[in-house]
């Protein structure tokens, strides 16, 4: 929402101010168009050309995301931390055979079907249940662990941010690519050297258009979504770091409560349930019952 909110601040700003001080929106109004293709055509043609078609579908998602938010909202980490409790509760009091069906199959599994929306996110259920595998195999060494973890979250991670770091060369790009543009405007003019003044003053204002529009895209519009993007994965990023920190503790022989207190205080504080706020979601488990 604040995205759109900027966008239209910066419209009004500079348009605004553009027809306040006696400015003629028609020229701008008829080159833009024709500018608009050039620059924005190239500027997309070459992400195309820059990127696989796995990261193109990736981009398309990821810009819908930037004017979504963030998916992990505060009631999301209450649920991450009362699955992990529950967890680590099973496998402190049974041991590895406890768990064994919901690792196996969390899909079908009692205790990930009660939080929905994080059973959805592959890669979070993934994490979790390869590390619980990890400990089925006898490789419950906490460095070692989180040495692997780490790895993991730090190729989910590149590949996340593969959308924003394209959308940020591109915002490189475009005010050379609006050179192009207003160079092409100027070969256009050039040839009809023999026009009136006030023919020739419309057509290299029509030119400069290029230049401005390069620049004011790059600048106002697609460096500030290449950046929100980029804050709004690094924000999703914590809600994995969380589960590899409950893990981690759990490999410390800590309890179950100690683990998800470490997990909690490593929450965004923005999004960050309160101690007595887990212990009333704790006591309204089913489990607890």
């Amino acid at each position: 929402m604040t995205i759109i909110i900027g966008f239209i601040v910066v419209l009004g700003m500079v348009f605004g101010g553009y027809m306040l001080s006696g400015g003629d929106m028609g020229i701008i109004t008829h080159a833009l168009p024709f500018e608009g293709m050039m620059i924005g055509g190239a500027a997309v043609g070459s992400f195309i050309a820059a990127n696989s078609f796995a990261n193109l579908l990736g981009a398309g998602k990821s810009f819908l995301k930037a004017f979504k938010g963030p998916k992990w909202k505060g009631s999301d980490y209450i649920d991450l931390l009362n699955l992990m409790y529950t967890l680590a509760r099973m496998y402190q009091q049974n041991g590895m055979l406890a768990l064994d069906e919901h690792i196996e199959n969390p899909q079908e599994s009692t205790i990930f079907s009660q939080y929905p929306k994080l059973q959805k996110d592959h890669f979070a259920v993934d994490l979790i249940t390869d590390s619980f595998r990890m400990l089925a195999l006898q490789f419950d060494d906490p460095y070692q662990a989180e040495d692997v973890i780490n790895r993991k979250l730090k190729k989910h991670h590149h590949e996340a941010l593969t959308a924003p770091h394209g959308l940020t060369t591109v915002a490189d790009a475009l005010p050379a690519i609006g050179i192009v543009a207003a160079v092409l405007g100027v070969i256009k003019t050039m040839a009809s050297i023999d026009k009136p003044p006030a023919v020739l003053g419309a057509m290299i204002g029509g030119a400069l258009v290029g230049t401005f529009l390069g620049v004011f895209l790059a600048y106002c519009f697609v460096s500030p979504l290449a950046n929100r993007l980029q804050a709004i994965e690094e924000q999703d990023g914590i809600y994995y770091a969380v589960i590899r920190d409950i893990f981690i503790a759990i490999l410390h022989n800590h309890s179950p409560a100690i683990c998800t207190e470490i997990g909690r205080g490593n929450i965004p504080t923005s999004l960050q349930p309160s101690f007595y706020e887990m212990e009333e979601a704790r006591q309204a488990m089913p489990e607890a019952a």
